[in-house]
């Protein structure tokens, strides 16, 4: 069967196309993405701006049109943190739902983080143990920790790189009173949830999952010994953390020039770096590995479960 997800997320909206059958790993194949950065689009009343929507819409008949030529079968349409927080969420839903011709499944912070940990586990496997996942978006960063398919913590906190960029990093190149204040921003989001995931055993794998996280990873991590590609990226946070000013004192456009960073990451990696640096400060992980298997594969997972038990 020819499945599609379609990530509508804070930074971009990604269709993944994948082969499935129950009880097999996806077979992905097309992969599109359109870059928004609904960030910028954010009004000061919280909404989302009459432009933001109409690029919405283009970007997901995009993705409508791009599933109907795969031959999907049923596309999985999921929006997260930019569209559930906006003032004006409920006319964004209905507008990108009248233009997928489908409804739009509106995940919450903790759900995206359970299905995040699912795709994580499926990837490292079993044998992992207990794992603590970090995964950054464009408006939230999503942690959960547990030794099964699904956490036994989870928290997602409205430290997303986009969204930190705007509140934070307004300026290119931004200035170190700027970073200073992001970095106290985080820490004092983190404190609490720190304190709440001290509980948890202490984990024998840390991994960060996302686009931005696998950036960082190939500009300032490591292969482990005997692999090479990003599956098998080591990030340590002493890198991450002398990458910092440095990444800072950088004009965006002269970022894409560096290892990893992508045209439409430059905006953001900043707050991104900043961000993960103090997640792992604040939950006591010296390094991470990086896993290539996200929400969209955890969707897709979640979905062939449903087939086996059909």
């Amino acid at each position: 069967m020819r499945l599609g997800v379609l990530d509508i997320g804070s930074n971009t909206v990604h269709l993944l196309v994948a082969d499935v059958r129950p009880g097999g790993r996806p077979l992905a194949g097309t992969s599109d993405r359109t870059v928004l950065r609904l960030m910028r689009y954010l009004m000061p009343d919280g909404s989302i701006s009459e432009e933001g929507i109409v690029a919405l819409e283009a970007a997901v008949t995009q993705a409508r049109e791009v599933a109907d030529a795969e031959n999907v079968g049923e596309l999985l349409a999921t929006a997260t943190s930019a569209v559930r927080e906006a003032t004006n969420g409920a006319e964004v839903i209905a507008r990108i739902e009248a233009a997928l011709g489908q409804p739009l499944q509106v995940l919450g912070g903790e759900t995206e983080a359970r299905f995040t940990f699912l795709a994580v586990r499926r990837w490292f496997g079993w044998s992992a143990g207990q794992i603590l996942l970090f995964d950054i978006g464009g408006g939230s960063l999503e942690l959960a920790a547990g030794a099964d398919e699904l956490p036994d913590a989870a928290a997602s906190l409205p430290l997303g790189a986009g969204r930190m960029t705007v509140e934070f990093l307004p300026d290119d190149p931004p200035g170190d009173a700027a970073v200073d204040a992001l970095r106290e921003h985080a820490a004092a989001l983190l404190k609490p949830v720190a304190e709440q995931f001290a509980a948890q055993p202490r984990p024998d794998h840390v991994v960060g999952s996302s686009k931005a996280i696998r950036s960082l990873a190939k500009l300032a991590g490591y292969p482990m010994p005997g692999w090479s590609g990003i599956e098998r990226m080591v990030l340590p946070r002493r890198e991450l953390k002398a990458w910092i000013p440095r990444l800072a004192r950088i004009p965006a456009e002269a970022r894409q020039e560096l290892p990893g960073i992508t045209a439409d990451r430059t905006l953001q990696i900043v707050a991104g770096a900043v961000v993960l640096h103090q997640a792992m400060k604040a939950m006591d992980v010296d390094e991470l590995e990086v896993s290539p298997w996200a929400l969209r594969e955890g969707v897709l997972l979640r979905y062939i479960e449903s087939l086996d038990r059909g």
